[in-house]
């Protein structure tokens, strides 16, 4: 061990716990943007609360800087280390340990990967909804800390929806277990909301109860061409209407960004023959599979001979489904292509989103001399992922004017993916100087000594 503060640590935790040199992967250097890679003093993998209530109690006593990681997908820069920080990494903390079907509630450990939770979920008819890209990947445990959303936020709301408790590791050491499993608890402050949606700041998740949802029979999926932004929209305020709730996901794409996702990614038939101004993947949760296929195709059969719709096509099977989907989820795949890509994640009114883009696109045009934009996202949700694509890294504050200033006084810099590092100094575009004044002040009786992420979210 380099240093008095890791050889002790390393003596109150289990052997190979604390890594240090060469030990330490690339991996743990950054978030999946792979900005600023920065190497941590060490990594700490615990395999239990009490071993991050010991590192945190050494943390803290040496005024030592953690830095938390889960799966490391985010895009917004909270998981890389930053100099002098110490990694803590929780991908040894897996697993599903209890799941009560009659209350519908599953308690997992932080570390566990999204997709095993909902395969559990599933295992006994029910679903845990929260649903994204990384799902293979990303964990719940970060997935709470941003407020994940995702695919389905139209039905069931973002992460803190379906979260009914958990159990944190505050700054100092001392373990808050707060492992509500009743849909009704009004006794006292609900403490779980300290650490949604709070990015590691004020303290570290270890583990949660999920709330599960009865599971569809079968997801019906419809990929849907139009030919404005205006047709966009009305067939959203149609499918919301002839579905209701079991409207599941409507997934907007730009044209370029679908053509971008063919031509890259995709080899073969494209749903459409002519190239079409948006497009949007409308998902459809099924428990009378016949009678809500009926339902569906109706609906469409209506925007196609209204002229809402250009063209339209139902898949007709689970691999069907799959592909259709997979021209929505591509973007994980397509942005490594790029040179140098930037991907944003912004919200705002629908009725806003016109103009907003075309000020972003006039921006990005004159700062990059050509258009290098990419935009799709959850329309019903009000949210977009927009993506550019410098001509190096010496645009990025540029880049980040282009696509932020243009949001202040009616949208958010940040819809799902959280403020981390690299939205921080925009922080201001979306929240006021008393609700931020505010989140100092939580930070400050939480963390006196400022030690979990700091420099993140807040200065």
């Amino acid at each position: 061990m380099n240093t008095p503060f890791l050889a002790a640590l390393a003596r109150d935790l289990p052997l190979g716990t604390v890594l240090v040199g060469e030990d330490v992967g690339a991996r743990h250097h950054c978030d999946w943007t792979r900005r600023n890679p920065h190497p941590p003093i060490a990594v700490v993998r615990p395999a239990s609360t009490e071993e991050v209530a010991t590192t945190l109690r050494h943390c803290y006593a040496a005024r030592q800087a953690v830095v938390v990681q889960g799966g490391l997908t985010g895009l917004s820069g909270g998981a890389t280390p930053r100099g002098g920080e110490l990694a803590l990494s929780l991908e040894r903390m897996t697993g599903v340990e209890a799941l009560d079907v009659e209350s519908s509630t599953m308690q997992v450990r932080a570390g566990t990967p999204l997709v095993l939770i909902q395969e559990a979920a599933e295992a006994v008819g029910l679903q845990f909804p929260l649903d994204l890209g990384g799902r293979g990947s990303c964990t719940i445990g970060g997935n709470i800390s941003t407020n994940a959303g995702g695919n389905r936020v139209i039905r069931y709301g973002m992460a803190r929806e379906l979260i009914l408790g958990v159990e944190a590791v505050l700054a100092d050491g001392t373990i808050v277990s707060s492992l509500n499993a009743m849909l009704k608890n009004n006794a006292g402050y609900d403490l779980k909301q300290l650490f949604i949606g709070t990015e590691g700041t004020l303290g570290v998740v270890t583990r949660a109860v999920l709330r599960l949802h009865p599971g569809a029979r079968e997801r019906l999926t419809a990929f849907v061409a139009v030919d404005s932004f205006d047709a966009l929209v009305a067939l959203l305020v149609r499918m919301r209407r002839a579905l209701g709730g079991q409207l599941s996901s409507f997934e907007a794409m730009w044209s370029d960004y679908y053509e971008f996702a063919f031509q890259a990614l995709l080899p073969g038939p494209r749903p459409f023959a002519q190239r079409h101004s948006h497009y949007a993947l409308v998902e459809m949760e099924a428990f009378d599979v016949a009678a809500d296929r009926g339902r569906l195709e109706e609906a469409l059969a209506d925007a196609l001979a209204s002229g809402v719709a250009a063209d339209a096509v139902l898949a007709s099977s689970l691999s069907e489904a799959n592909r259709l989907w997979t021209v929505r989820d591509s973007a994980g795949q397509l942005i490594p292509t790029l040179p140098h890509p930037v991907s944003y994640d912004v919200s705002m009114p629908i009725a806003k989103m016109t103009d907003y883009l075309a000020q972003v696109s006039q921006r990005v045009t004159g700062l990059l001399g050509k258009e290098s934009l990419w935009v799709f996202g959850h329309l019903g949700d009000g949210n977009l992922h927009v993506i550019t694509n410098l001509r190096d890294a010496n645009d990025a504050a540029a880049s980040d004017r282009a696509v932020y200033e243009p949001l202040a006084g009616f949208g958010s810099v940040s819809a799902e993916h959280g403020i981390g590092v690299l939205k921080r100094d925009w922080l201001h575009a979306s929240r006021s100087e008393a609700e931020r004044g505010l989140m100092r002040q939580l930070k400050s009786a939480l963390d006196p000594q400022g030690i979990l992420n700091p420099g993140r979210v807040i200065g």
